[in-house]
């Protein structure tokens, strides 16, 4: 069965504060191991990501293993990542958003990561609970239309994102028929090419201000802009 509108919503730095996930990860490095291993990680992570194209946290922690085999505290750290607690990072009515977004059509969490640390974020966050375990998790979500179209068939969607290039991507390959919204949230937000992609149809300085909007601002009916 087809839906009238679907509502997909990125995870991190759009429902999650993501940038003060990585501060506290970077500040327990630095406490436990010291700023020289803390940097040493994140070196790791950034290549790793470039490698795979998506933040693998547990990932690098296991490439970094490598380097320090005689750090036994270094196998508590998966212990610290698994079980962070991710519903405090959630932004302000970010589950109110949801919520409101949901009394118009199904409302999808629609996000990149690996297959054990990003679905457990959205697990311990409460995203998954809030959207009724509607989440898909890809490596390139904007190359992915084909199968978020199969799993959620729809005439219209809508994607939330702090990512213009990922909105821009997707605009690109459905045209109309999506209506991209940036939150503007987060360190990719305020990136240098941000102006050198598609103008979102609708921008909002933090995600609760979404619940200011009602249906036609999200079904392709009226372009809308906060200041």
């Amino acid at each position: 069965m087809m839906d009238d509108i679907v509502f997909l919503v990125d995870c991190d730095n759009t429902l999650m504060d993501n940038d003060a996930v990585q501060r506290d990860l970077r500040d327990h490095l630095e406490r436990e191991f010291g700023a020289e291993a803390r940097d040493r990680y994140w070196e790791i992570f950034e290549e790793l990501r470039s490698e795979l194209g998506y933040a693998d946290y547990l990932g690098a922690l296991q490439r970094y293993r490598v380097d320090a085999l005689n750090e036994p505290r270094l196998l508590l750290m998966a212990g610290w990542l698994m079980n962070y607690r991710f519903a405090d990072r959630l932004y302000p009515q970010a589950l109110d958003v949801i919520k409101h977004l949901g009394q118009w059509g199904k409302v999808v969490i629609l996000s990149d990561g690996d297959v054990v640390f990003q679905p457990r974020k959205v697990e311990y966050s409460g995203l998954w609970d809030a959207v009724e375990g509607r989440v898909l998790i890809y490596i390139h979500k904007e190359t992915m239309l084909c199968e978020v179209e199969k799993a959620y068939p729809a005439r219209h969607y809508v994607m939330v994102d702090d990512k213009v290039r990922i909105l821009a991507a997707m605009k690109s390959g459905w045209g109309d028929r999506l209506t991209t919204v940036f939150p503007r949230q987060g360190h990719y937000a305020t990136a240098p090419d941000v102006a050198s992609f598609t103008t979102p149809d609708l921008t909002v300085e933090r995600i609760g201000d979404l619940l200011q909007h009602q249906l036609p601002a999200f079904a392709g009916r009226e372009k809308e802009s906060t200041p």
